[in-house]
């Protein structure tokens, strides 16, 4: 029996996978620039390690492999760099305007609409402070699931888990995500 030797072909990558690995991405990151940009780099590194390829999966799956370990970086980038600058406060922080607010940074009144999506920011930053400190398949899961709402064959199918593994990791990151919340959310 001859085993089928797969050969890359770069020239079709973004008209036969960059739809797919698109949304394989902003699903992870959840911002559809950095979702362009992380494909972007998964082409690049496909052409970079192509000499690598061994034939032993479709191009398709070569790629994703890349883009997960894309994706895996950059959340280790941003929770790691723990001396990322905060956003400074929009007050003066010295002299005789000291805790005044800074005159460009005013904030400008808001209609109803806009203070009502913004009335839970606090809330929706510590949620996803805990949803980073899940673990990474629970995340990936807990947001497509509850946050994105896809349907549970289609993550099922995404991530080669089974309906019932699906519900037990729920189960598992909400557990955690309770906690997390519990501890710095309703207790601060």
């Amino acid at each position: 029996m001859l085993e089928e030797i797969i050969t890359l072909n770069p020239d079709k990558w973004i008209d036969n996978y960059a739809d797919y690995l698109f949304n394989y991405a902003v699903v992870r990151v959840n911002d559809s620039d950095l979702a362009k940009d992380l494909v972007q780099e998964t082409f690049f590194a496909g052409l970079k390690s192509a000499k690598n390829f061994e034939g032993k999966a479709t191009e398709r799956t070569w790629l994703v492999s890349i883009l997960k370990r894309k994706v895996i970086d950059h959340y280790r980038k941003i929770n790691s760099n723990k001396g990322k600058a905060e956003v400074r406060m929009n007050f003066y922080e010295g002299g005789e305007n000291e805790g005044s607010w800074i005159e460009e940074r005013v904030p400008q009144s808001w209609n109803n609409a806009s203070e009502k999506d913004i009335e839970n920011e606090e809330l929706k930053s510590q949620l996803d402070s805990c949803i980073a400190k899940l673990p990474e398949k629970y995340a990936i899961v807990f947001r497509m699931k509850t946050i994105q709402e896809f349907e549970t064959e289609e993550i099922c199918k995404e991530l080669d888990i089974t309906a019932s593994n699906l519900w037990v990791i729920i189960h598992r990151a909400r557990t955690q995500l309770r906690k997390c919340m519990e501890d710095n959310w309703f207790n601060n």
